[in-house]
């Protein structure tokens, strides 16, 4: 089963707040990161990394022509660093989020990405209301947030009459 690491913006009272930011960084091989290296380091905005592949890259292939290496030998080195580029793209994405100053705050094990968002959001919102952190969370249902402070507004609200009806008829069985 795929591994993720769950990763949340350091902000001003925001970043724990903000979950439609939350990134989630699979842990293993990357394929597209092997075949279309530059443009995987491109669509994930790894633009360090990206300058470092491309110079790596160049700087190895002008090297082992400059030694007179064959055709054949540069390309398997490229081919194994393309390689390596698959293995290690989800450190240079963890990297890039912590110079970014992300933080880590879980680590999710499932089959699917969509499955991992729903566990560590089921684990996440268990523990924020266990400890009392439940800020975020209103009950839109219920009436609003009073005191019980007497002549203060938003104390508690004056109770409703017995036979008072809310709508268009002010009286039940009443013309219309």
């Amino acid at each position: 089963m795929p591994v993720y690491t769950v990763h949340a913006p350091v902000t001003n009272h925001a970043g724990v707040g903000a979950t439609d930011r939350f990134a989630f960084v699979r842990d293993g091989f990357h394929f597209w990161a092997v075949v279309l290296g530059a443009v995987w380091l491109a669509w994930h905005r790894l633009w360090l990394a990206l300058i470092g592949w491309i110079v790596v890259m160049v700087a190895i292939d002008f090297g082992l022509a400059a030694l007179g290496v064959g055709r054949t030998a540069i390309l398997l080195v490229d081919v194994l660093l393309a390689l390596l580029m698959g293995l290690e793209a989800a450190s240079l994405r963890r990297w890039t989020l912590s110079r970014r100053n992300w933080r880590q705050l879980d680590i999710v094990v499932a089959d699917n990405l969509e499955q991992a968002e729903r566990r560590f959001f089921d684990r996440w919102s268990a523990k924020r209301r266990a400890f009392g952190d439940d800020s975020v969370a209103v009950d839109r249902g219920g009436p609003p947030p009073t005191r019980d402070i007497a002549g203060q507004p938003f104390s508690r609200p004056p109770p409703l009459p017995q036979n008072a009806i809310i709508g268009l008829f002010p009286e039940p069985g009443g013309s219309r």
